[in-house]
């Protein structure tokens, strides 16, 4: 990933928030037949090391955990905020007429190591622990849960998957927050996105006003 300095965020904790925010990530392993991308939701998992660990599991089917071996080289990207800038919204494009369109986001990648984790008890714990998470999120009086449905059907379920470990070596981002633009520009790009429903990215680009990030 290209990553100029002013865009590069380096605190763990900003790094693993956006994980944790936006657990839908996309891992790429280069197998046997080149490169391949799975689109899971993952867990993290921050244990004692620097970077923490990535939980998730796949379909029985998918042929990725049989081609891929503990060990492999693999990375995980994750996406958060991000949204189209038109140079319109920048005060100094209407006295200089020198910018141009781009698009801003966050972007998280984590690199490590696979393992593959076909043991019924880790799988219980991924499956349960990311329902929980999940469920939380959609604001139900009465979230689902594993035990709503019969413990002979979870247990058939399970045994469809398999669970996949990664042990993060390293940690990567990128906030393109228009940090490289002036103070006046960033906060008026960020009040036309709110104008736009664009919320998050918004806050995102003032936060990267406050913290010269």
């Amino acid at each position: 990933m290209y990553l100029p300095q002013h865009f590069e965020e380096t605190r763990v904790e900003e790094l693993h928030r956006v994980i944790r925010e936006y657990p839908l990530g996309v891992l790429i392993l280069n197998g046997p037949n080149g490169l391949d991308a799975n689109h899971l939701p993952f867990e993290l998992n921050p244990n004692d090391s620097e970077c923490g660990q990535l939980l998730a599991h796949v379909a029985r089917a998918n042929p990725l955990w049989q081609e891929a071996k503990d060990g492999d080289e693999a990375l995980v990207i994750f996406r958060a905020a991000n949204a189209y800038i038109s140079p319109n919204w920048y005060p100094s494009k209407h006295e200089f007429h020198r910018q141009v369109p781009t698009w801003n986001y966050q972007a998280v990648h984590a690199h490590g190591k696979i393992k593959i984790r076909d043991d019924e008890k880790f799988l219980r714990g991924v499956v349960a622990r990311l329902t929980r998470v999940n469920e939380a999120r959609t604001g139900s009086e009465k979230p689902w849960k594993m035990t709503d449905s019969s413990k002979e059907y979870i247990d058939q379920m399970l045994t469809a998957i398999v669970g996949i470990e990664i042990e993060i070596t390293k940690l990567l981002g990128k906030w393109k927050l228009s940090q490289n633009r002036e103070e006046r520009d960033r906060i008026n790009a960020a009040e036309e996105l709110r104008k736009r429903g664009e919320q998050v990215t918004s806050a995102a680009m003032l936060d990267a006003v406050v913290n010269k990030h």
